[in-house]
C-alpha cells in the first residue's frame, strides 16, 4: 500500500489534482481520505458561534480519528469515514465506507502539519498556488457551496484563511517531497502519476 499526502492552501487545486490522479491510476486502485471529513462536529453551536469557527487551525480537526482510520486501512480494514457539512458545521449520521486499496490519498490543507500523519506517508505533495488565484477560487466556492455572501467570504478570508495559511500551511512546504507549482498543472500531475505507477 502506497500512502500519498496532498496538502496546500485553501483553493490551491488539491481536489483537482486528486481527481486527475484517480483518473490516471488503475481502476479501483485508489481510495481518498479527506481531512475535511474529520472536522469536529459543531452542529450544536448557535448560528452566530458557527460564524467564528476557525476551519484553518489544526485544532479544528480530529486528528486521532483520522490517524486511526488510516492505520485501519493499512491493516486491510474498511473504515467509516465521516461526512461533514460546512453549511450546518455538523457531521452527518451517514458515513462513507472507504476500502483499503493499493493507493491511499490523504488530502487536506493541514495534512502535512501533523507529524503523525507525515510518518505514515510514502510521498508528500504540496500544491503551491498564488494567493490571488486561491482567493478567487475561494470566493466562487464559498458562495456556491457554503452559502456565504461576498462580504462574508472576504471577512472570513482576512480573519482566518490568510493568517492561518501563513502560520500553519505555508511552512509545511518544507516537508514535501514534491511541490506542484501553480496548482494542477497537467504536465506536473502527469509526472506525479508516472512516479506513483513506478512505485506500484
Amino acid at each position: 500500500m502506497l500512502i500519498i499526502g496532498i496538502a496546500g492552501g485553501s483553493g490551491s487545486g488539491k481536489t483537482t489534482v486528486v481527481k486527475e490522479l484517480v483518473k490516471q491510476l488503475p481502476n479501483n486502485s485508489v481510495s481518498v481520505i479527506s481531512q475535511d471529513a474529520y472536522y469536529y462536529d459543531n452542529g450544536h453551536l448557535s448560528p452566530e458561534e458557527k460564524l467564528h469557527i476557525n476551519f484553518d487551525h489544526p485544532d479544528a480537526i480530529e486528528w486521532d480519528l483520522m490517524i486511526e482510520h488510516l492505520d485501519r486501512l493499512k491493516r486491510g480494514e474498511t473504515i467509516p469515514m465521516p461526512i461533514y457539512t460546512y453549511v450546518t458545521c455538523a457531521r452527518s449520521e451517514e458515513v462513507v465506507h472507504v476500502e483499503p486499496t493499493e493507493v491511499i490519498i490523504v488530502e487536506g490543507i493541514l495534512v502535512l502539519n501533523s507529524e503523525e500523519l507525515r510518518k505514515r506517508m510514502d510521498i508528500k505533495v504540496f500544491v503551491d498556488t498564488d494567493s490571488d488565484e486561491r482567493l478567487m477560487r475561494i470566493i466562487h466556492r464559498d458562495i456556491a457551496e457554503r452559502g456565504r455572501t461576498w462580504e462574508a467570504v472576504l471577512r472570513h478570508y482576512q480573519t482566518y484563511v490568510k493568517p492561518m495559511h501563513q502560520q500553519f500551511i505555508e511552512p509545511t512546504k518544507r516537508y514535501a517531497d514534491i511541490i506542484l507549482p501553480q496548482g494542477s498543472s497537467p504536465v506536473v500531475v502527469d509526472i506525479l502519476a508516472s512516479r506513483i505507477k513506478m512505485n506500484l
